[in-house]
């Protein structure tokens, strides 16, 4: 793996595992959750700030085509790091908020997808040759909506 395709999933891991801070499954929000919130920042070595969750949910909906209001604006830097023009922030929504900018830079930005399923609404990155994936996990969410579907399609019959 190159250094390019790297930073790439590290940028990809890091967006999915902000806008997975919530679990709808679950029904728990790791933003509701003081410690737990302090914690995740903690793991990664970043500040908090007030806009966490605006950030979150205007990322969510603008991936999921819903309507959103606009995410506050974060402080990015950019710096000369080993002579590479590189994007630099220390608070959660501006180190999530550069790594999607790299990730768009990349052409990889459509690859972030929210799973449709209601009840789920996972973050993924679509790996797919053709970027067609649509479901988190086949094996549970796709499968449970094609079983739905053809149950539908059988009362029909």
């Amino acid at each position: 793996m190159s250094s390019a395709e790297d930073s790439s999933a590290a940028d990809a891991a890091l967006v999915l595992d902000f806008l997975n801070t919530v679990d709808f499954d679950l029904h728990t929000d790791v933003l509701d959750d003081p410690a737990g919130w302090q914690g995740w920042l903690a793991t990664r070595a970043l500040a908090d700030d007030q806009h966490a969750r605006a950030t979150r949910d205007g990322i969510r909906a603008a991936i999921g085509c819903r309507a959103a209001p606009p995410a506050p604006p974060a402080t990015v830097h950019i710096q000369l790091v080993a002579g590479i023009p590189t994007l630099v922030a220390c608070t959660a929504t501006g180190a999530v908020l550069a790594a999607a900018t790299r990730l768009a830079v990349l052409g990889e930005w459509d690859r972030v997808k929210i799973c449709p399923a209601d009840d789920c609404r996972w973050a993924f990155f679509d790996r797919s040759r053709n970027r067609s994936r649509t479901w988190c996990s086949m094996r549970v969410c796709g499968n449970r909506e094609k079983a739905r579907t053809w149950r539908e399609r059988a009362k029909l019959a």
